[in-house]
């Protein structure tokens, strides 16, 4: 069983370590937070995992519209016990909160993704691994035990590929499939292309892939090019890369470097990871493909929410992808109370982008949610600190969640509603 970890605790252990003369290595301000992963990584890394779309306005609006709605804490209430815990999808969840995907975590810690897994397992937290992942899914669910964690899939142009990662992704424990909708395409992230970086191009954040025996029998096919050309300039740059792929692809150096297998990954996944084409119809295939739980990621509009119930999905997540795919998107809080109106009771409604603490979360209830996603927060604990970043982030959170709703007078999950809360 998950140890139970109080607020109080949190607090104490805290000041209790500053008589000693000690400070946690993670900052319990979020700003700082940032900033002081800021400090430790590259400015690739960082451009991908903070940067937006366009002008990054759908960033700032997760953020401001959060901000809008106010809570209204209520008093007398005998707040002295309290219970942040809840029930989904059949796992018991002490915090209303799980790890939403994020790929290419090699950038920020050399452990990435398994460093990530231990910790929400530590923690009794899903983490949902990413399609773009830098460890493949195995290897992070045996050191998870049984522990929950989903699978993330982004649906590439082979339905064999497909069909192989989510067989995977059930056969190493995972207990739902989450499909990422918004990203058919990749937006136009202009921190990457002002620094002209790509991870993906230096076969980082293809774990997946390259330990997938439908994606490594493709390599073995002629590959029809489309889109981005895979044929750059020769500089010593673009040499350098080539042996720092040979390095870091699975296999022996020169054999990666005289086979060119690696790069052979790189053009196939290319030119397969999305799937522009993919149609509401498509989704008969997926569940003849699994029967796990089936939850859309990016549903924004109620009409949307409205035909994913039609075509029978398990959940849905309402999300902007952090505000990376679409400049001047709606926020995910400001599209929350519509898709309940929609959605009720019927399934359960997430929600990821833009939240960065433990009012953020109680809000986000409050209008509906059952759970929150956990994005940026995580990453920043991960390149501080590895794996006790992580939960050190985790940990922060929970105990933030849990005093915001003692303080507003719940003691339950069930207790926060819409007469918790106001715009303002």
């Amino acid at each position: 069983m998950t140890k139970k970890y109080s607020a109080l605790d949190r607090q104490k252990s805290i000041y209790i370590n500053g008589l000693a003369g000690k400070k946690s290595k993670i900052p319990t301000d979020l700003c700082r937070l940032k900033e002081k992963a800021k400090k430790a990584m590259n400015p690739q890394a960082f451009g991908y995992i903070e940067g937006g779309a366009g002008n990054e306005s759908t960033m700032r609006s997760n953020r401001s519209d959060f901000d809008r709605w106010k809570i209204i804490p209520r008093m007398l209430k005998d707040v002295s016990s309290r219970d942040t815990s809840i029930e989904l999808f059949g796992h018991h969840l002490p915090s209303p909160f799980l790890l939403s995907p994020v790929g290419v975590l090699e950038m920020v810690h050399p452990k990435a993704d398994l460093a990530v897994g231990k910790a929400a397992a530590s923690m009794g937290v899903p983490m949902i691994f990413s399609n773009q992942a830098s460890v493949p899914m195995e290897k992070v669910s045996a050191a998870m035990a049984n522990q929950p964690r989903w699978f993330q899939l982004y649906w590439s142009k082979s339905n064999a590929l497909v069909k192989s990662l989510v067989q995977r992704a059930e056969k190493c424990g995972c207990t739902a499939i989450v499909v990422t909708l918004d990203t058919t395409l990749l937006g136009w992230r202009t921190r990457d292309l002002d620094l002209a970086y790509l991870p993906f191009l230096q076969g980082k954040g293809i774990a997946q892939y390259t330990s997938d025996p439908v994606f490594l029998d493709m390599l073995n096919q002629p590959t029809v090019e489309e889109g981005i050309s895979t044929k750059p300039p020769i500089t010593f740059t673009t040499i350098s890369s080539i042996f720092s792929l040979a390095k870091t692809y699975p296999g022996g150096f020169i054999n990666n470097l005289t086979s060119g297998i690696p790069l052979k990954a790189v053009r196939q996944f290319i030119n397969i990871y999305s799937r522009p084409s993919l149609q509401w119809e498509d989704l008969a295939f997926l569940r003849s493909c699994t029967k796990l739980p089936i939850i859309l990621k990016g549903i924004l509009h109620p009409s949307d929410a409205q035909k994913a119930l039609d075509y029978g999905v398990d959940g849905i997540m309402v999300s902007n992808h952090g505000g990376r795919q679409v400049d001047g998107s709606i926020s995910t809080i400001a599209a929350l109370p519509s898709i309940m109106d929609v959605v009720k009771d019927q399934v359960p409604v997430l929600l990821d982008s833009g939240i960065r603490g433990g009012a953020d979360i109680f809000k986000a209830i409050a209008l509906g949610a059952k759970a929150v996603g956990i994005g940026r927060l995580f990453v920043y604990g991960l390149t501080i600190d590895g794996e006790e970043g992580v939960k050190q982030v985790i940990r922060n959170l929970m105990a933030d969640f849990e005093l915001t709703m003692g303080l507003s007078g719940c003691k339950t999950i069930s207790e926060i509603n819409r007469d918790c809360i106001i715009k303002g």
